[in-house]
């Protein structure tokens, strides 16, 4: 079991979006859709795709690190402010599963990193379009649209 949609969201994404001054509703939908279809919303937090609810492999992190946050000194203090302060020096990737704040600050990211429009809130398709391109480019559309309503849709509706 992992976490529920409705209490990532409110806790996790929401609040990470409003500190890194990119909070709409589409960025959270594509958040949480990622993290159902990535992890099942943390039922298992790491395996050979990657670290933490969206499956961010090392090289992926590295790479944003290098080649986007090392561009815009701001921005990568903001993220480095999520970070635990020791834990991070002896084991950055480990962040990816240990701090979700910071997991969610990394997988924003790398979506923002692609430059692509977002769609609707409520357009799962397009949501699932920038999932394939940014975290699955074999994945298939239905993956993340069957995951999106077997794991937050349930939730949301109930918590209404």
């Amino acid at each position: 079991m992992g976490i529920a949609a409705n209490e990532l969201c409110r806790y996790v994404i929401r609040p990470t979006l409003v500190y890194l001054n990119r909070h709409c509703a589409s960025a959270e939908a594509l958040l949480l859709g990622t993290a159902a279809c990535q992890s099942a919303l943390g039922s298992a937090l790491h395996d050979r795709r990657g670290h933490g609810l969206y499956r961010i492999g090392e090289s992926r992190h590295q790479a944003l690190w290098d080649d986007f946050l090392a561009l815009d000194p701001d921005l990568a203090s903001l993220v480095r402010g999520l970070a635990s302060q020791h834990a991070f020096l002896r084991g950055p990737h480990l962040e990816l599963t240990v701090n979700l704040r910071y997991s969610t600050a990394i997988a924003w990211l790398l979506i923002e990193q692609q430059r692509t429009p977002l769609p609707a809130a409520d357009d799962l398709l397009g949501l699932a379009r920038i999932w394939r391109q940014t975290f699955q480019p074999q994945g298939r559309l239905r993956d993340f649209t069957a995951a999106w309503h077997t794991c937050v849709e349930p939730v949301l509706s109930s918590a209404t």
